[in-house]
């Protein structure tokens, strides 16, 4: 097999293509490549794992590639642009059981269900009728216990595993819209503890800029005139998460001494309002619908 010298054997599709390009028989493409094939958002393949093949017989072992042999299941099976992959379902629940840690399993749950690939009760149904005993299920079904269909970045899934674990505090809502005791929406925070109305950002490098950083002040000010209490994780947090725990922790003390009073927010819906939390609601959309509601999703955190 050859391709031509010109091409760029990096790019990620490229290497998928040239992986699948050794299949034979009953094998496809699976985990994270298969995914990123099916067009999800955040498996990009850019911290430079193997690709890895599903196969039943013998494959050599080769650099970028890794082979698994666990057996596939016809109906596990699809072909998607020409190319034998794996069910959704299959690929997320194989890139959950093989990850490293727990944490890293729920980032790829939370990532496939954001671009609708799957629902985490698909998971679950999933692994309890055809996975069973397999490798990683352990895993997996606590991953599944703490993922959200509504993270809307790696880095926002990050911050929640933080804010429950090394943080101690109750399990917040994802990308939850909030609004006032009129209706109108004060703003989509990343995470929010529906008690006590603590709300958590993170801001990436999209919000170094001078316009968004004016923006983002105006809404924490937004924020705080109705109630609520802001909380912020940066990138050095993820490495060394004990500043932003101690910040968080402030902000609930804060917040538990607030009076009811202060407190004119509310996470009830309007009747104009159509919610987008779920893979079902968003599945569900016109593709007008999807464009307009869902466009706001930043892309890089």
């Amino acid at each position: 097999m050859y391709v031509p010298a010109e091409v760029d054997g990096t790019r990620v599709g490229q290497r998928i293509v040239e992986a699948a390009a050794e299949l034979t028989g009953h094998g496809a493409v699976t985990g994270w490549a298969a995914l990123c094939w099916m067009g999800a958002r955040w498996f990009d393949g850019s911290d430079g794992r193997p690709v890895p093949l599903a196969i039943l017989g013998n494959l050599r072992p080769r650099p970028g590639r890794l082979v698994c042999k666990e057996g596939i299941d016809p109906r596990d099976l699809d072909r998607v642009d020409g190319l034998p992959v794996t069910t959704a379902v299959r690929s997320v629940c194989f890139e959950a059981r093989h990850a490293p840690d727990v944490a890293t399993a729920v980032l790829a749950l939370d990532m496939a269900a954001y671009s609708d690939l799957v629902s985490l009760e698909e998971c679950r149904v999933y692994a309890q009728w055809r996975l069973r005993t397999w490798t990683g299920v352990p895993q997996l079904r606590a991953a599944l216990i703490l993922a959200s269909e509504n993270s809307w970045a790696p880095t926002e899934s990050a911050m929640r595993l933080v804010w429950t674990g090394s943080g101690g505090m109750p399990r917040p809502l994802c990308n939850r819209p909030v609004f006032d005791t009129d209706g109108r929406h004060l703003g989509t925070p990343d995470l929010i503890d529906a008690g006590l109305g603590v709300v958590g950002e993170y801001d990436g490098k999209v919000h170094l800029s001078s316009a968004r950083r004016a923006s983002d002040l105006t809404r924490e000010e937004r924020f705080r005139a109705h109630g609520l209490e802001p909380v912020t994780m940066v990138g050095a947090d993820l490495a060394d998460p004990g500043a932003f725990v101690a910040r968080l922790r402030a902000a609930y003390e804060r917040a538990s001494r607030r009076p009811t009073a202060d407190c004119r927010w509310t996470l009830a819906q309007p009747r104009w309002w159509i919610p987008t939390e779920t893979v079902a609601q968003r599945r569900a959309l016109s593709d007008w619908d999807r464009e307009r509601l869902l466009r706001h999703r930043v892309a890089e955190r």
